[in-house]
């Protein structure tokens, strides 16, 4: 269930409760059907207005196409822009990337463009024939083009007394290369990603019957809980009284954050989870407290607390479009009595108790102040026996990672394993195994951001061997970034660390946990805020990515057998090489 937006910016006394009724912004009006077009365009041409018109796919708006639209709004007093529709695009497999109405929705909320008409012929001709601009504008490219729709396009416009411009072509850009681009992360042709795919227990059916076994998997999930708020701001301006920036909000949005979200992650993929945190009960953020509570039961998470007395924890992120500005973290100290914190060790220990014992664990823990390093030993020690998979994971300069103990597997960023230990200069396996040999961990995922991940075991050793004689004892799995673009960062840690662990309670090894790992926090870098990634959207993503692999295996099979069959020159032609097996880095 999406973590949907609950309270517009203006109510900040209150920002669970409902917002009074407004009716948002819409561009839909400048969006037209071709019998609404024609009646404009004879309104204009009757007071006499200039029509300019501009034609192309839009599978993503770049700064190109804003220029080149900027431009052509300069030529008259009416802007229109048509898009060919999604039957009429002919640019490879998944293209168009986003689908006709909401390509449309895109230019249409541009404020320099009048009119969006979707047209549904293979060429414009048949539009340009009907409209009758004044004005034509297409890219410099097609000044010296010769492509015979072009040139039927540009007659018809001319047949008509119109004119066919050319834009200033100042930046160049293309939606197909910069499709291509952001692909290149995920392109089966990545000999690592070929590899790993080559892995029998990386197989689709295999990865599906793991995500069919996170059903009604029990899992209990301590940790703080948080109120993630995106604060979406107009952009920014410099103040008069002195070289500041300046912000105005538009909108808040809260998003469940923290160990809540771990437990949202897991009632997604279809789990049983436990939540066991601190909630404030009185004070102004009870309610909001209370809020929390019935979504996230209603979602099915057994939700346990303990009273806290200050405040929930809310960290605020100031966006303009996708990018964030500024992090505003109101956090008070935390006011929990030794006897609240017991109640909170058993608490822990009781629900992982039930039923012969949770499925697995996670000990969450966000540096705010609940999870003290004496605490966290106290919980991995209360929990290790009683549940089948152990897995731990910290957050911020405050947490305690050291403290995490016998667990079965963690999962910190490099940035987090590094500060642990103040170790920036030596290699990552060494580091990874003084952590496992301080924690008697079994095992950790490393997540390298833009890199991917690595997860790393121990090696065995071999039989009368000494332990001296194998100071480090390492092997690490790389999986790259699954994502082809991370619209947000935010969550991603808690989307992975959640399906890792689903993974390996329900029986699944090191690689498939990295795996479905990687792929569920790629599809949470795809979203705005915390929201739960569901096992639906894990089988979707498997069924794309391994679909893609096997489309390249299928296009190097035919290359091979007809080598003269490419049309591209020989200076073009790409390297064949096997992908090869997956290997295992060792470090000492």
């Amino acid at each position: 269930m999406p973590n949907t937006p609950h309270n517009p910016f203006g109510h900040p006394a209150d920002p669970l409760q409902p917002p009074p009724a407004r009716e948002p912004p819409s561009s839909a009006h400048k969006i037209h059907d071709l019998p609404a077009l024609a009646a404009l365009r004879e309104r204009a041409r009757a007071e006499g207005r200039r029509v300019v018109q501009c034609h192309g796919c839009f599978d993503i708006v770049h700064p190109g196409h804003v220029r080149h639209l900027r431009y052509a709004k300069a030529l008259g007093d009416v802007l229109l822009v048509t898009v060919t529709a999604d039957a009429g695009i002919d640019k490879g497999v998944g293209r168009p990337l986003i689908p006709q109405e909401l390509r449309a929705e895109n230019l249409a909320a541009l404020d320099f463009v009048d009119w969006v008409h979707i047209d549904h012929h293979p060429t414009a001709a048949e539009l340009l024939a009907a409209v009758q601009p004044d004005v034509y504008v297409k890219g410099r490219e097609y000044e010296s083009n010769d492509d015979p729709r072009f040139r039927k396009e540009r007659e018809t416009v001319e047949r008509a007394g119109g004119s066919v411009v050319f834009s200033s072509g100042d930046v160049v850009f293309s939606s197909t290369a910069l499709i291509g681009a952001m692909e290149q992360s995920v392109d089966p042709t990545h000999a690592r990603l070929a590899a790993l795919h080559d892995r029998p227990e990386l197989l689709g059916p295999r990865l599906f019957d793991r995500i069919a076994r996170f059903r009604n998997q029990r899992v209990v999930i301590v940790g703080e809980t948080i109120l993630d708020t995106y604060v979406l701001c107009d952009r920014p301006d410099v103040a008069g009284e002195s070289p500041i920036m300046t912000l105005r909000p538009l909108e808040r949005r809260h998003y469940d954050g923290g160990a809540a979200v771990l437990a949202r992650h897991a009632a997604a993929m279809g789990a049983r989870p436990i939540l066991i945190t601190a909630l404030p009960t009185r004070g102004p953020s009870a309610e909001a407290a209370e809020a929390l509570r019935r979504r996230l039961t209603a979602e099915g998470v057994d939700v346990r607390c303990v009273r806290q007395d200050h405040a929930l924890a809310e960290k605020q992120r100031f966006l303009v479009g996708t990018q964030k500005v500024m992090k505003l973290d109101l956090v008070e100290p935390p006011a929990i009595d030794a006897a609240r914190l017991d109640e909170l060790v058993q608490l822990a220990t009781d629900a992982a108790s039930e039923h012969g014992g949770a499925d697995a664990a996670i000990i969450a823990d966000f540096g705010l102040g609940l999870l003290t390093p004496a605490m966290v030993r106290r919980l991995s020690k209360a929990l290790r026996p009683r549940a089948r998979v152990l897995a731990g994971d910290v957050s911020g300069k405050r947490s305690h990672l050291r403290d995490l103990e016998h667990a079965d597997l963690l999962c910190p960023s490099e940035s987090e394993l590094r500060e642990a230990y103040q170790a920036h200069a030596e290699g990552l396996p060494v580091v990874v195994w003084e952590l496992l040999q301080e924690t008697k961990a079994a095992a950790a995922i490393v997540t390298m951001g833009p890199e991917g991940l690595v997860a790393f075991d121990r090696l065995a050793v071999p039989e009368g061997a000494r332990a001296e004689q194998w100071p480090s004892r390492v092997r690490g799995e790389h999986v790259p970034a699954l994502a082809p673009i991370a619209v947000d960062a935010l969550g991603c840690g808690d989307a992975l660390l959640t399906a890792a662990t689903l993974t390996l309670a329900a029986g699944g090894d090191l690689v498939q946990a990295a795996y479905l790992g990687a792929l569920s926090a790629s599809l949470e870098a795809q979203r705005i805020g915390n929201v739960p990634v569901a096992a639906s959207d894990l089988r979707r993503a498997v069924v794309r990515l391994q679909s893609a692999t096997l489309a390249f295996a299928d296009s190097e099979v035919l290359r091979a057998a007809h080598p003269h069959a490419s049309k591209r020159p020989e200076t073009q032609q790409p390297t064949t090489q096997q992908p090869r097996r997956a290997t295992i880095a060792e470090a000492s």
